[in-house]
């Protein structure tokens, strides 16, 4: 790439870190930022400071919001005792989506892997057993992906969770094995949701 004005390689190789961007396509995304007015490629540049700098995690659930409790947590019409853990906030999303579930969530960030040197101190699992053990919680719902990393997380917080007395489920086969929340469609993850099974 030395063929590139160093600026321009810099660019593109920020682009090339993203997930899921390979060489070309950073190369693609530099040449669109470099052809964007002036105006446009500072508002762009000011959207990326200004989501690292007031996106925060909710105190409740730790999903990711502006400050404060998350729209979710501060809804008084969501039934504070079923709870559904997932890994990622990209799958509250998808949760959503489905239009089936009212209650509250808990955002793990990420999931167990020693694979990959992620443990529990690494998560958000000492807030979530706080949650449950404040009492008010009847049952949670573990909603991680039906993966080996996903499996392995549901079972280590139901053993967590067990000692409260709280109905730990999880969410039925409707999800394909090795899939993941976010690519799943809403009929899936209705019949998923209606289908979870006690751990």
């Amino acid at each position: 790439m030395e063929y590139f004005p160093a600026p321009l390689e810099k660019l593109v190789e920020q682009f090339a870190r993203l997930p899921g961007i390979g060489s070309k396509s950073a190369q693609r995304l530099a040449f669109h930022v470099l052809n964007l007015p002036m105006e446009q490629a500072q508002e762009f540049a000011n959207a990326i400071v200004e989501a690292k700098q007031k996106v925060t995690l909710c105190p409740i659930c730790r999903n990711l919001t502006a400050g404060g409790p998350c729209p979710i947590c501060a809804n008084p019409k969501r039934d504070e005792s079923l709870l559904c853990v997932v890994a990622d906030p990209r799958d509250v999303i998808a949760m959503e989506r489905a239009r089936e579930f009212h209650g509250r969530y808990h955002v793990l960030h990420g999931v167990l892997s020693p694979m990959n040197h992620v443990g529990p101190d690494d998560l958000q699992i000492k807030p979530l057993v706080d949650r449950v053990a404040q009492g008010g919680i009847r049952e949670v719902i573990m909603a991680t992906n039906p993966d080996t990393e996903g499996e392995t997380t549901a079972l280590y917080l139901a053993r967590l969770l067990k000692p409260f007395g709280v109905k730990v489920t999880r969410l039925a086969y409707g999800i394909p094995v090795g899939g993941h929340l976010e690519f799943a469609d809403d009929a899936t993850l209705t019949r998923a949701l209606e289908g979870r099974q006690e751990l």
